[in-house]
């Protein structure tokens, strides 16, 4: 048990879950400061990622005139890359005592990811702040709404730098969180997700890192692929994407790589009818190993917004077993974040020079 888990358990206190994804500030770099997060994590969060947004929202005056945006669909303005995340991210979590760093696994986040020098900046902020990262990521290839809308070159799954950032944090031992939509938005698509494929290529090509696919693949206008096509009916489309997840889980290939389940909008997918609650849960049943649990809010006012999306999965995790749902809840991610700050101390003991 962690050391925040033993002083948790010393003072009786119970929490709900550990949190596999969470932004600290929001698309203009503006937040919470890590001490106030981990007040407000208090006795329900027990350990967090943290991780800021890689991507700044443009303020162009010519677009929105005085009108700040602080959130990339307010705006036509274009994202750009903002590396100075993390450094912030850094100087919040060496702001905090011992024993609060002990609950959060901060990660890097602020590269362009069709950069063949984003490796170096993935260096350059382990060698600065040694002791600190434990991952990589959430940083995005396909997101809908946003890919668009990034100045300069457009992210894809072809592009050797990305090959570079997995096989890097192989290397150092650094899981990375990864978010790629499995297709393209509103598709009526009647063959496989455009993405899915290109996925697992990639995934196939770094068997050695530790690899979380985000959200399952799936967002607010990237549905589940339809059982049918012919019906039209959303509440038919879960069973099939579940099917996409599973036939990646028992591949002995893709034995490196995991599903977050956060995102209020993925949970909205699991619980639209009973039959998808029980497909779920069958699934989470059959690979209770494979699945980290997060919130996906972003720098949110208090704890009431993470405990609502915690609250969506109550009709899945009533139907699996209770060590399943511990699984997702604390043993995976508890179980990956130890090994990676093992790893990773490890290799700045051997690369970095003090």
């Amino acid at each position: 048990m962690s050391p925040a888990g033993s002083a948790g358990a010393a003072r009786g206190e119970s929490y709900l879950f550990d949190d596999a994804h969470f932004h600290l500030t929001n698309y203009v770099q503006k937040g919470l400061t890590a001490r106030e997060y981990v007040r407000m994590m208090a006795s329900t969060v027990k350990r967090s990622t943290l991780f800021g947004i890689p991507l700044q929202q443009t303020w162009s005056y010519f677009n929105s005139g005085n009108v700040a945006p602080t959130y990339y669909l307010q705006t036509d303005a274009p994202l750009y890359y903002y590396s100075f995340t993390d450094a912030m991210i850094a100087h919040e979590y060496l702001s905090l005592p011992p024993q609060d760093r002990a609950r959060l696994d901060p990660m890097i986040t602020g590269f362009n990811p069709t950069d063949m020098y984003a490796v170096d900046h993935i260096r350059r902020v382990l060698e600065m702040y040694p002791g600190v990262f434990s991952g990589i990521g959430e940083f995005s290839i396909h997101k809908e709404f946003v890919s668009g809308k990034v100045a300069g070159d457009t992210a894809t799954l072809f592009n050797p730098a990305l090959d570079r950032i997995f096989d890097f944090a192989g290397e150092v031992g650094m899981p990375v969180i990864f978010h790629c939509d499995i297709d393209v938005p509103f598709t009526k698509r009647t063959g496989p997700p455009l993405f899915y494929d290109q996925m697992r290529d990639v995934l196939a090509r770094h068997p050695k890192t530790t690899i979380i696919w985000a959200h399952t693949g799936l967002g607010r206008v990237v549905m589940p692929m339809p059982a049918s096509a012919s019906t039209g009916q959303t509440d038919e489309r879960p069973p099939a994407h579940v099917e996409l997840i599973e036939n990646i889980l028992s591949d002995p290939r893709f034995n490196n790589v995991y599903f977050d389940i956060s995102w209020d909008e993925l949970a909205k997918y699991a619980v639209v009818n009973p039959d998808v609650i029980a497909r779920v849960a069958a699934m989470f049943d059959k690979f209770p190993d494979r699945f980290l649990f997060g919130t996906d809010n972003v720098a949110p006012p208090n704890i009431d917004a993470n405990v609502r999306v915690f609250r969506m999965w109550d009709p899945i995790f009533a139907k699996v077993r209770p060590a399943t749902k511990q699984a997702i809840l604390f043993g995976n991610y508890e179980r990956i974040f130890d090994g990676a700050r093992a790893r990773v101390r490890g290799w700045e003991r051997a690369h970095v020079q003090h």
